[in-house]
């Protein structure tokens, strides 16, 4: 490997072709999005941690883009949505996981327009998702009852309102959301946070902007550290040439969430990784699900070209990269980086957005 900062290769898992994207953990097993236009979602059996295997395959629908997954219990959700003209489904599939490698079909809810891009879910009543309905141009979160998981209900549909210059796009990439509170990537925006204990009536409570024009916008995920008063956002490194290392990972302190207070950077890796048509620059952050490794100093980073980055901010005014991987260029080209996944012991999956290829790290 060309950079394993402090971090150890434990399995490779060569990938199908198939670019692959949001990965999550259960027993072992990992259901990982494919995206791809009617792909699906993989199934693989982690179990052995350094003999992952392929276990299964959900197929998607015709048209459909299903890249993005759920998992809480023996419950699996799975996105569609239609990116690139018509799909033959665009909405959510609810899924039985109690037998890992066999899901069931419980239910689906179809939502019109483009379907839903990205969602939260950690178990209970709600979901919560970024949609285009019908009638929409831009991703509104929506909140979905599963308390019937055979006839998932919307209950909600809510947008911030925002004057939205020519030339930008204000959309919820998606929530994260803690408590009663969501801590929302609003693209070109920025960050909206609003109070969702009234799952029918969002309110908001702050938002913080201003760096999106002058840095390209794709503000994409905005984790929140409650338990210090802190929330890290990362802006997703786009395709065009030249503007990738202009998205940057902010740490903001949110004692007032009315009004977040920018407080660091994280330093962007050194070097040239923007090579072979590879995207430079971050988009995922681990997201410190219920049950998965949780901490509210270590911050896992995907950085595309630039592989993983974890950062230590324990001095949230000065954060320090501590470990890092990357893929080795020589032997694969650059694979950028999508998603990630650590699990409570501490293994961290990373997904491929080209090829699919399954990496499993762990800090040394």
């Amino acid at each position: 490997m060309a950079e394993p900062g402090n971090t150890r290769l434990v399995a490779f898992l060569p990938g199908t072709g198939a670019g692959t994207m949001q990965i999550m953990e259960a027993g072992g097993y990992l259901y990982i999005g494919e995206l791809a236009r009617g792909g699906g979602t993989q199934i693989v059996d982690a179990r052995d941690p350094k003999r992952p295997r392929r276990a299964g395959y959900l197929e998607g629908y015709p048209g459909a883009f299903s890249p993005k997954t759920q998992v809480s219990g023996d419950r699996l959700l799975v996105n569609y949505e239609a990116r690139q003209g018509d799909a033959a489904f665009a909405g959510l599939g609810v899924w039985d996981i109690s037998k890992p490698d066999q899901p069931a079909r419980i239910g689906q809810m179809a939502t019109g327009g483009k379907g839903i891009h990205r969602m939260w879910y950690t178990g209970g009543r709600y979901a919560y998702a970024s949609v285009i309905p019908d009638g929409f141009t831009r991703r509104i979160l929506t909140i979905i009852d599963l308390d019937d998981p055979a006839s998932p209900v919307e209950v909600c549909r809510w947008r911030a309102e925002l004057d939205e210059p020519e030339g930008m796009n204000y959309g919820l990439h998606h929530p994260i959301i803690a408590g009663a509170i969501a801590y929302m990537g609003w693209w070109d925006y920025g960050v909206i946070i609003a109070d969702v204990s009234d799952p029918r009536q969002p309110r908001q409570l702050g938002a913080v902007s201003g760096w999106a024009a002058q840095g390209g916008g794709h503000t994409h995920t905005a984790l929140p550290l409650t338990g210090r008063n802190l929330m890290v956002v990362t802006d997703e490194a786009g395709d065009v040439a030249g503007e990738e290392t202009r998205k940057l990972v902010r740490v903001f302190d949110i004692q007032d969430v009315a009004a977040p207070r920018l407080l660091a950077i994280c330093p962007p890796p050194e070097g040239d990784y923007g090579r072979d048509g590879v995207r430079f620059g971050p988009h995922n952050l681990h997201e410190n699900r219920p049950g998965s490794f949780q901490s509210e100093r270590l911050v896992f980073t995907t950085y595309f070209g630039a592989g993983l980055r974890v950062y230590d901010i324990s001095d949230p005014t000065k954060p320090v990269e501590v470990a890092s991987f990357v893929p080795d260029p020589a032997a694969e080209g650059y694979a950028p980086i999508n998603d990630l996944f650590v699990d409570a012991n501490g293994l961290i999956y990373l997904t491929d957005r080209r090829v699919g290829n399954l990496y499993i790290v762990e800090l040394t």
